[in-house]
């Protein structure tokens, strides 16, 4: 009886003492089981015949929750089977009226509207991958976009006509046929779509069109800037969308959830969290044009929302909205998203609630990603070790002045210490693999060789990160020639390219600086004038407004005598990056991007001073 005891009080404390001297051990336990369930699933569908898709998935739940809303838009309801229906007459007008053939790849240039989800759904029902053109762009970049994912047919949005047709010209030229989404475009080259989308059929589509279609088969093109040039057209096949929609179960959605969106659909996130994310989960979206800080928490309570995505700008945007009596008043209990600071994180719990914040790292491109389950505030994942041998990662030594990992005496890259800053690789293999880039130099330019040992191949992410002596791991900067800014990867050789077409600048040295306030790091540029010349504010202001993104254009611009450059010709950026844009420290003329007067104007100490104070938001 004694004995009985003793073993019934052991196993009644051990789970404190685990607890206690192992502060995660169950939270590590429920992961790896989440983990291997995961896993299973994705090899299950992976098994399955015919060949099972996303698609596949939605048509699924659209049969199973036929009459569930799946899109609430401005006050529309879309259900699982509008949707199908939606989408087949899409995909019907198509086969009708265009040369489309499965496999051919579709640029679509649309908003954040329910015609975005049902083209795409049409267009896979159809066996053709599509590219998610970001509305935001035009002219050059636009159809740099365009052309690198060898595109045979444009679908756009309505209020897009003018983008358009600013390269119908080169699109015509090659051949491309385009469709706007209205009813009648008198415009030479561009067909009115929608009449024939009324009037086309709802039937479902034969899953013959689809017949040839593999796991390495392209399924999504999603532009990213990564760390040079223009905007590049990263590959996500078949393969990586189904291993996405296994791994999006495991985020903490369910079914009943309301997912609030307001994420771009072109985004990695919004793509494939909100939209593909909902698919498997078959939860209803509520989808938005764009975020909206003032209206976020009233349209939250006005469709019931439990579930909503987040950039770090999002969440800090609502802790700088005025305090209210109702901020707690809400049924919002999961965000899942990337990117918020550790002191913006508490500010949001401590006003907002008890919110599930599911911080997490991935890249569009890369082979890796990780999640922060236990809830650590500031942290992106935490070192496990099943999914470090299923996703071989490291850390290495990276020498941020000459732009390269630190090798040894025998070539071999350093691996960084805990505690240390270090640049993340992680092993190119089967189970983890990196498709890359449309363009195969850009793809190569991302694997790393002879890492650890001669041989080895690794996905070179880009990123800075480190790891505490509690296995957290913490996002620490980007490497490169790209800063984040609004959300948006900037990269600063295509904004320096786009400047040295003013008649005037002889060259320029873009990069990014911090604001007080502000998550990422604002643009700026340091430029040279042309010998008997003067830069022009008005003239620059108009030439950047219409070769670049608002969140691409340099806010304050540095007029130097001469760029800077190392030994090896490399622009030389650390120090103009820490002396910032406070003209008190700063002798060269400075100007700064005024939209009210669509010019750059003489930057002031007053107005310097009402930038850090936060009277003056950028």
């Amino acid at each position: 009886m004694y004995l009985v005891s003793i073993l019934f009080a052991s196993l009644a404390i051990t789970p404190l003492v685990l607890k206690m001297f192992f502060p995660y051990i169950w939270k590590d336990a429920f992961y790896l089981a989440n983990l291997v369930r995961t896993l299973l699933k994705f090899v299950l569908r992976r098994r399955r015949k015919p060949l099972f898709l996303v698609l596949d998935r939605f048509l699924e739940q659209s049969v199973a929750h036929a009459d569930r809303p799946f899109i609430v838009f401005e006050n529309k309801t879309y259900s699982y089977l509008d949707t199908d229906r939606r989408s087949n007459k899409i995909a019907n007008a198509l086969q009708r009226h265009s040369k489309l053939r499965p496999g051919d790849t579709v640029a679509l240039f649309m908003g954040n509207e329910p015609a975005f989800i049902f083209t795409w759904l049409a267009l896979a029902k159809l066996g053709c991958p599509v590219a998610l053109l970001n509305y935001n762009i035009r002219s050059r970049s636009l159809l740099h976009c365009f052309n690198c994912c060898s595109a045979k047919l444009l679908i756009a949005a309505e209020e897009l006509q003018e983008a358009v047709e600013e390269v119908l010209p080169s699109l015509r030229e090659q051949g491309v046929c385009v469709y706007l989404m209205t009813k009648q475009c008198d415009t030479l080259g561009v067909e009115g779509f929608s009449d024939q989308v009324e009037e086309a059929s709802d039937t479902p589509l034969p899953q013959a069109l689809r017949s040839d279609i593999t796991f390495k088969s392209p399924a999504l093109y999603i532009y990213t800037s990564g760390t040079t040039g223009l905007p590049k057209a990263a590959v996500l096949n078949q393969n990586r969308l189904l291993a996405a929609l296994a791994v999006l179960d495991s985020t903490g959605v369910i079914p009943g959830d309301v997912i609030y969106l307001n994420l771009p659909l072109y985004h990695t996130a919004g793509f494939l969290i909100g939209f593909i994310g909902s698919i498997e989960t078959g939860s209803t979206i509520i989808l938005r044009r764009k975020f909206s800080a003032s209206q976020f928490w009233d349209e939250c309570r006005k469709y019931n929302v439990t579930v909503v995505q987040y950039i770090g700008e999002v969440l800090r945007y609502l802790c700088n909205t005025p305090k209210r009596d109702n901020d707690r008043e809400h049924n919002v209990r999961l965000a899942i998203g990337n990117g918020v600071r550790a002191e913006i994180w508490r500010e949001f719990l401590n006003r907002f609630g008890n919110i599930y914040v599911r911080e997490f790292y991935a890249s569009t491109e890369g082979n890796v990603g990780l999640i922060n389950y236990t809830g650590k505030i500031g942290a992106i994942g935490r070192v496990n070790y099943l999914h470090r041998k299923l996703f071989p990662y490291a850390l290495i030594k990276y020498d941020t002045e000459r732009d390269e990992p630190i090798r040894d005496s025998t070539g071999l890259c350093v691996e960084a210490p805990k505690g240390e800053t270090g640049l993340l690789v992680s092993k190119i293999t089967d189970i983890a693999p990196f498709v890359g880039y449309a363009n195969s130099q850009q793809t190569e330019k991302k694997r790393l060789r002879d890492v650890f040992q001669k041989g080895d191949l690794y996905f070179n992410s880009g990123d800075l990160l480190k790891i505490d002596q509690d296995n957290f791991i913490y996002f620490q900067d980007r490497v490169g020639d790209t800063f984040r800014w609004k959300g948006e990867n900037v990269a600063t050789t295509e904004v320096a390219d786009i400047l040295t077409l003013i008649d005037f600048v002889q060259e320029a040295n873009v990069y990014g600086v911090q604001v007080p306030g502000n998550e990422g790091r604002i643009g700026m540029a340091a430029v040279t004038v042309k010998v008997g010349e003067q830069f022009d504010g008005n003239k620059t202001f108009s030439h950047v407004a219409s070769y670049l993104p608002a969140y691409a254009r340099p806010r304050f611009i540095r007029i130097q005598n001469v760029v800077e450059v190392t030994g090896t010709f490399k622009q030389m950026k650390v120090r103009l990056v820490e002396e910032g844009f406070d003209p008190a420290s700063i002798t060269d003329p400075l100007y700064i991007l005024q939209e009210r007067k669509q010019s750059y104007t003489p930057m002031t100490g007053q107005i310097y001073s009402s930038i850090v104070a936060g009277i003056i938001k950028l």
